[in-house]
């Protein structure tokens, strides 16, 4: 039995999934459910609106701008979000973290000023929590240098181990250096798999069809990266500019959770993103991802 693409046909941009007790539950870029818009499924196709899971931002941001949000499970009672938001100070977008005791909220942001700014870089955006096999907790975001005209930079961090601080060292992974990048590479996402690392991230203009999404392949949490070349998911003749991916482990199957927009919406400023899956597999540290199909033969 199959599926039908896109699993949540609605504005639901830069979407991240969670797996907590029964249920998935899915948070996205702000739109017509809120500040963070969030789903829950039993089964990642067949998704429900649940609303918004941070209905308020600390006193240092403003609604308009809240963006790609991403949660690390810590247990069965703490939950915690990085997302991106208007950091009123600098007139940048940055990294905020916010706690809840149930998967789909309230969270809270208690903080006096971002986790991440780099104002002079553009700002920070697009924040990825990732643990490793040893326990350690990791951060990865994106300088926003586009916005100012400068390189973007995939970074990374560790984390404390409540997620709330970064300690020891920032590293640079990768930046914009292929053709099909354009002019930035953001959106990471950090997979360990037999000891390897393996970073996905999107690339180019997410309103056009040449938004795609790249992996490259890393020593360690922390680098060093080394790009594969060429998109492994590209705009197909279903769905235009796929991107802000993440990856799910369901029953032995990896899965791409991704948004993506109709190519007959080429040209409108902005198109819909809605929220679809495509089934990831690997050939050594090599990973294939099925191209955007509306009717998948195969469920999750």
């Amino acid at each position: 039995m199959g599926f039908t693409n896109p699993v949540y046909d609605n504005n639901f941009a830069d979407p991240h999934v969670i797996a907590a007790g029964e249920k998935y539950y899915a948070f996205a870029t702000n739109g017509p459910l809120g500040n963070i818009q969030t789903l829950k499924s039993p089964d990642l196709v067949s998704w429900e609106q649940v609303g918004d899971a941070l209905p308020s931002l600390p006193a240092w941001s403003s609604a308009g701008k809240v963006w790609a949000p991403e949660v690390a499970v810590h247990g069965a009672d703490r939950y915690v979000m990085y997302y991106t938001t208007a950091d009123d100070a600098s007139g940048r977008q940055c990294v905020g973290v916010a706690v809840a005791s149930d998967p789909k909220g309230p969270y809270v942001d208690k903080s006096s000023k971002p986790l991440i700014c780099q104002d002079k870089e553009g700002g920070s955006i697009d924040a990825s929590p990732f643990q490793d096999s040893t326990g350690q907790r990791w951060l990865y975001w994106k300088n926003d240098g586009n916005a100012i005209g400068v390189d973007t930079w995939i970074y990374a961090s560790r984390l404390s181990a409540d997620g709330l601080t970064l300690t020891g060292e920032t590293t640079r992974l990768i930046k914009q250096t292929l053709p099909w990048e354009g002019n930035l590479v953001e959106a990471p996402y950090m997979v360990e798999r037999d000891g390897k690392f393996h970073l996905f991230y999107s690339a180019n203009a997410f309103d056009k069809a040449e938004y795609a999404v790249g992996h490259a392949l890393c020593t360690t949490p922390a680098g060093p990266c080394a790009k594969s070349g060429d998109p492994i998911l590209t705009t197909s003749d279903a769905a235009a500019g796929p991107g802000h991916n993440m990856v799910l482990l369901k029953d032995n199957r990896y899965w791409f959770v991704y948004h993506a927009w109709d190519p007959a919406l080429v040209g409108v400023d902005p198109p819909g993103r809605t929220m679809w899956l495509s089934e990831l597999t690997w050939s050594g540290d090599k990973p294939t991802v099925q191209p955007p199909l509306k009717d998948n033969p195969s469920r999750p």
